[in-house]
């Protein structure tokens, strides 16, 4: 790429708004705080036209898909997690290489065979849902476990 591609690039406007807070005395602006509204039409809007800004940007690269192959291969491998008894069940988190979430399987004993619990994968369409925190009531018969979205 030359250096002419960066002098190119033109980056959405970004509103700047008079925000400003008083910690103790001292005075912090903080004109981009409406970004922080990950929610609002405004932000999305504003996070649209920087990906399509960054997107453009990296298509011109001519090695990407060389990256992509390169970064595929080496995250393609089986991970596990520590292991955690339950009651008469041992639980375990497995990805089987590229999967965007670890998948949360149980087995009864040392001996049994593993099965899906939580596949949080299945919980989005973009697979950005992730569980944590499992919990267990006193009988092992409910199980809670928390949910977070990107």
């Amino acid at each position: 790429m030359s250096t002419t591609t960066f002098s190119q690039i033109k980056y959405p406007e970004t509103k700047k708004v008079d925000q400003q807070d008083d910690y103790f005395g001292t005075i912090v602006k903080d004109p981009y705080r409406w970004l922080e509204d990950d929610n609002s039409k405004e932000t999305k809007a504003w996070v649209k036209e920087e990906n399509a800004v960054t997107e453009n940007y990296l298509s011109l690269i001519p090695f990407r898909e060389k990256v992509k192959d390169e970064l595929k291969s080496m995250w393609n491998y089986t991970r596990y997690g520590s292991p955690f008894k339950e009651g008469d069940h041992y639980y375990f988190y497995k990805n089987d290489g590229l999967q965007n979430q670890a998948v949360l399987y149980r087995q009864k004993g040392l001996d049994g065979e593993p099965e899906v619990f939580i596949d949080p994968n299945k919980l989005s369409k973009d697979g950005t849902a992730a569980i944590g925190a499992p919990s267990f009531s006193k009988t092992y018969k409910y199980a809670v476990y928390l949910e977070a979205q990107a």
